[in-house]
């Protein structure tokens, strides 16, 4: 067959047919559009929880008795400094703080500023940070999220903590945390590790928890039980322990959406097999009809092949592109909640573009080819009849 004759005919074929390729590219896009969004969101989430966790300090050791957490001897960290292997040891203080009109609540960090810390990202907000003007009165730095919130209850500038003494701590609005740390810092607050002790009720001998980094992560191991031998109630946790975690975590709700979208498919392939296995009278009479005037079986299921390839790739290309504004330019409203889980404060994180090309071909892989058995096979069984009995 002429290779223009076929492409002029398969042309006018879409065009005949745009009614009914129209309503099949309109299901397919919005199955492709959930999926891709959810995949999206998972993969970028993902990416920056990698960053975050890669910044976090090698080992975190607290007190937990009774499987519950309670305040950490400072005592432990002069044990820490005496072991060969580790350095940065830095005692932590943090904890939540309700702000109880509403319940919402504010996660205070308590940070000795004028020492080494182990965490990486606390050791840049530090450089950035005027010490000298920072540790002159009581001041804190606050995420996006709690500047917003304090001021829209008027608290612009400073805001007064009742501590569990029962005492007033009026403390600065020194200045916000960067909106790159949103995912984890929204709704953080960063003061002297002091003032954090007031507001929180520790005394000067207690912390929440201690950090540390261990440069060898051959030593992991065989420190994780040193540990663990030190203290009865000494509980120990790695970085890795911390990324299986989120891992686990995003791959279960990704999952969860990979399900749905399987399901949908499935439902939405079944259709199109039932559709296309009914082939309607003129569909017969058509096929039957190019079978008579010379086409072989290749020519006519080639001219299906490539007319529901290009519902195929117009559908997966407009379902990619809506589905990328959607996530990273109009920030994935309501499906971000689900990943987020029940926001204390607006987070108003901004996705970073990430695209996983082996995700994306799965996808399509995923979607295409039941879609094409759907459409050729009930053809081919029309094309392999009798030209004269496919016309009746």
């Amino acid at each position: 067959m002429n290779v223009n004759a076929f492409w002029h005919f398969l042309t006018l074929q879409l065009i005949k047919e745009r009614s009914k390729h129209l309503s099949v590219i309109v299901i397919s896009v919005m199955i492709l559009f959930l999926l891709s969004s959810v995949l999206f969101i998972s993969t970028s989430m993902r990416h920056s929880l990698k960053a975050t966790v890669k910044a976090q300090p090698d080992f975190v050791v607290s007190r937990l008795q009774g499987g519950t957490n309670v305040p950490t001897p400072l005592l432990w960290s002069d044990t820490l400094l005496d072991i060969y292997g580790i350095t940065k040891v830095t005692p932590r203080v943090y904890g939540r703080y309700y702000f109880e009109p509403k319940g919402k609540s504010f996660l205070i960090v308590g940070v000795d500023f004028l020492e080494e810390q182990s965490h990486s990202g606390l050791q840049t907000l530090m450089e950035a940070t005027e010490l000298k003007t920072f540790l002159n009165g009581n001041q804190m730095l606050v995420g996006v999220g709690v500047k917003e919130y304090l001021e829209s209850k008027f608290y612009k500038d400073e805001y007064s903590f009742l501590t569990p003494k029962g005492s007033f701590e009026k403390v600065n609005i020194f200045a916000t945390l960067p909106n790159e740390t949103n995912l984890i810092a929204n709704d953080m607050i960063v003061m002297p590790i002091d003032l954090a002790r007031k507001v929180l009720g520790y005394n000067e001998e207690e912390v929440t928890d201690i950090t540390f980094n261990v440069p060898n992560p051959d030593e992991w191991e065989m420190l994780t039980a040193k540990l663990s031998s030190l203290y009865y109630d000494i509980h120990v946790v790695n970085k890795d322990d911390v990324r299986k975690s989120y891992k686990s975590l995003y791959n279960y709700k990704g999952g969860f959406f990979l399900i749905l979208f399987l399901v949908l498919l499935s439902t939405f392939a079944l259709m199109l097999y039932q559709r296309y296995s009914m082939v309607y009278a003129s569909d017969r009479r058509h096929i039957g009809l190019l079978r008579a005037l010379g086409w072989s079986i290749n020519d006519v299921l080639k001219l299906k092949f490539m007319e529901t390839l290009v519902v195929i790739v117009t559908s997966f290309i407009t379902g990619i592109f809506i589905a990328y504004i959607y996530v990273f330019i109009l920030g994935a409203p309501l499906l971000k909640e689900i990943f987020l889980g029940g926001q204390n404060l607006h987070n108003s994180i901004s996705f970073i573009p990430v695209l996983d090309f082996s995700v994306l071909s799965s996808i399509f892989l995923i979607y295409a080819l039941p879609f094409m058995a759907a459409v050729l096979i009930p053809v081919w069984r029309v094309s392999v009849t009798d030209p004269k009995e496919a016309m009746l």
